[in-house]
Formats: C-alpha cells, structure tokens, sequence
C-alpha cells in the first residue's frame, strides 16, 4: 500500500536528465538511495537496456522495493549499504564504471509513516530516528548524553533554529529527571522552549530540532561529502549524476561538488589551459532546479527539493 501511494519527487525530470547516458544494453543505473523505488521504477520502464543497482540503508525499505520492482528482477541488484560506500559496492559487484547515479537525500515517506521510527513530530513514538535501525546511535541517546553546547550546534547548524540554546538548556534540564524515550516528551520541551510568539508561525515548533536529529544520527552530511566524490569518480564518461536536495547544507555541498569538477583545475590566466586540467563534468541544470506549482500540489515533499545534475565528460587525469 505504502509503495502504491509513493510519489516520487520530480520523476519525469530525473528520468528525462538519466535517460540519454541510459540507453545501450548493459548500461549501469545506481539509485543510492532506493527508499520505495519510485524513481528507480520510472527509469527501469523508460530505459528497457539499462540495469539497477539499488542501495539503501533501510532494511525495510529493500524489503519492500523488492517487491514493488519484481518486474525488473532480471536487471536489478538491491544492495544494503551506505551510500558513501558505493566504491566498495560496486566493487563487489565487479562494475568498474556505471552510467547513472541518483540521490533522493532526507527522509523518505516510508519512514516518515511508520510511526515507531521516531521521525515524525506529529506523533508520539519511541525516539529513534535511525535510517538503519540494526546499528548506530539513536535519537534518544543524542538528547539524553550530549551538551549543552552540542545540541545547541547541531539544532543551529543542521536544525537552522533561532532558539536552537533555549531549546538545547531546556533538553538538559529536563532529562536530569525524567530521560527521554518518546518523541512526543521532546515536541513538549521543544514547544515550550520557544517563545509563544515564534510558535503561532512556521508550523509544528518541533520541526527544526527533528530535522536537526535525523542529520546527526545518520551522520548524513559527513557521509554526502564522501559520497558525492566517490560518485562521480564512478561515472562513465557520458554517464550522469542527478541530485535531490532538501535541505541548504545538503544542496551547498552538492554545488560544491559538482562545479568542482566542472570547472578547469589549470591555473587562472594560461593562455592555453593543460592535457588533463579541462572541466571533468558539464553541468546538466542551471543552477539548482526547484518544483513548480503543480508538482507541489502534487507532492508536498517537493516543496522544498533543489535538484542539480551533471555528465561526466571526460576521465580524471
């Protein structure tokens, strides 16, 4: 059920930027972050020679794009990992160059539905947050053990929250007597940390902090700024990288990444620019695309998607 109210973000676009490095038989498509496969279903029935590689963290989420794909069995390989561990997956798999490359980063709508996972503010549930909930550090561990200091830097840095010490002083006070196991304890102490004012605009008062959270137990900036490298490295000359974004930070190291290799690593002024100093990528967007209209009445959850894209162009020196 879940997988048949699953929209995907933008699908026609991701599909029409994939497509063209998609074409010949044994190319390589890797969704990094398969989650329920709608973006991956999409590019399967429009590139019928292209095969799959979907890699997703969540055990639950590769349990059930299994199934929503059962048609595109023969060409698609389901990997459980990390998306920063793409070199070594494909390494497994024997695939020294792939066509395609996907991210679809933040949270998926499978997540943000089940309830026990912690994510959603919107419901009471045991503080979890993990994307992989067989390891790591749950949510209720961060607010139960970290400082003062560190709560408040990550709900300002990853949160963008105005009352980010407020909040932070409030978590410490309240866990010196009662420690928190549920979601709904934190939306309490959040909502009452910030000023009455603050919490008539902008939505739920918790929503910063959650967002905040899921970013610092799932390591998720750190693991992008692997990621994106180890990604492009990986690409086919001709082969393209396609970018979800939903969050400033998450869209910052995207640019930062992809105009990188765009650009002439030759210094400024040569009248001629060297043998292996010309741009690696061509930027496929004009700056980061966003939804329009229609596509946000469509899916909420695009509301706030910045999309790049790029093709690689030629091979690193």
């Amino acid at each position: 059920m879940a997988a048949a109210l699953h929209v995907p973000v933008l699908v026609d676009r991701v599909v029409s930027l994939l497509a063209p490095a998609l074409q010949r038989r044994g190319t390589v498509f890797v969704d990094a972050t398969v989650g329920l496969g709608g973006h991956a279903e999409a590019v399967l029935a429009h590139c019928p020679d292209a095969c799959l590689v979907g890699v997703d963290r969540d055990h639950h989420a590769l349990d059930r794009v299994a199934g929503r794909l059962a048609g595109f069995s023969s060409r698609m390989t389901l990997v459980h990992a990390v998306y920063d561990q793409l070199p070594a997956t494909l390494g497994e798999l024997g695939l020294a160059r792939v066509h395609g490359v996907l991210f679809d980063l933040g949270v998926s709508s499978m997540q943000l539905d089940q309830v026990e996972r912690g994510f959603a503010y919107s419901q009471d549930a045991p503080l979890d947050m993990r994307m992989d909930t067989s390891s790591g550090t749950t949510a209720a561990e961060v607010v139960n053990t970290y400082s003062v200091d560190d709560l408040s830097r990550i709900f300002s840095r990853y949160g963008e929250e105005r009352f980010a010490r407020r909040i932070a002083a409030a978590i410490v006070r309240e866990r010196a007597t009662t420690p928190f196991v549920t979601s709904g304890q934190l939306v309490a102490v959040v909502r009452d940390a910030i000023p009455a004012a603050a919490r008539r605009t902008g939505g739920n008062p918790a929503k910063r902090t959650f967002q905040a959270l899921r970013i610092e137990v799932n390591d998720e900036l750190s693991t992008l700024r692997r990621a994106l490298p180890a990604a492009i490295d990986a690409l086919a000359v001709g082969g393209r990288i396609v970018v979800l974004s939903y969050h400033s930070l998450e869209d910052r190291l995207t640019k930062q990444a992809l105009v990188a290799r765009a650009s002439s690593s030759a210094p400024i002024g040569l009248p001629v620019v060297p043998a292996g100093h010309d741009p690696e990528l061509r930027l496929l967007t004009r700056g980061a695309e966003t939804a329009d209209d229609q596509e946000v009445q469509r899916n909420p959850r695009a509301a706030s998607v910045r999309m790049r894209a790029a093709e690689r162009i030629r091979e690193a020196a």
